[in-house]
């Protein structure tokens, strides 16, 4: 387990879509969890367009992530999606299982879509940890997922400049030999 989080990013002008996807289960922990990170997106991309999804629990953040994007009009789709909750083991296995299969869709819809998906849905012992992570200052995980979708939208940003620069040269070109195929 990480014990620090990744650096600050400096604010940016950058103006994509993130959509946050928050259990209300355990609200005492999801709320601090979900204004850290709204706060940390709104100080670092002031530009960006922020839409928040709340589900009941974590089990149901996989599939409103998955339809925020596959139901979204083209121009509403997020460019990154961050999926947040708090599930605090009992004295059963219920919760590892309620985590892995958590943990696996969110991971597949990644793929599937290849729309970035944050993951702090956590899995944690008691509620000291979930304070540390949620409320605290040192492991903040809502801190640390508006990092990390910060990331993932520059690499989004990066890959479409390119793609859009390689589809012109490829047009010029056409129109510059019509020879060329």
């Amino acid at each position: 387990m990480s014990t620090e989080l990744p650096q600050k990013q400096s604010s940016s002008s950058l103006n994509g879509s993130i959509t946050i996807v928050a259990a209300e289960y355990n609200t005492k922990f999801t709320t601090p969890l979900l204004e850290n990170c709204m706060a940390e997106l709104r100080e670092v991309l002031p530009a960006a367009r922020i839409n928040v999804v709340r589900v009941p629990g974590g089990y149901e953040v996989p599939v409103m992530v998955k339809r925020s994007i596959t139901l979204a009009a083209e121009d509403e789709k997020p460019d990154v999606v961050i999926g947040l909750g708090v599930i605090l083991r009992g004295s059963t296995a219920h919760a590892d299982l309620i985590g892995n299969a958590i943990t696996q869709k969110l991971l597949d819809i990644a793929c599937e879509t290849l729309t970035p998906v944050i993951h702090e849905v956590l899995l944690l012992d008691d509620e000291a940890q979930a304070f540390a992570r949620c409320v605290g200052s040192t492991l903040n995980r809502g801190r640390e997922a508006a990092r990390a979708a910060v990331s993932m939208l520059r690499l989004v940003d990066t890959q479409r400049t390119r793609q859009r620069t390689a589809e012109r040269l490829k047009r010029i070109d056409a129109k510059a030999s019509p020879f060329v195929r």
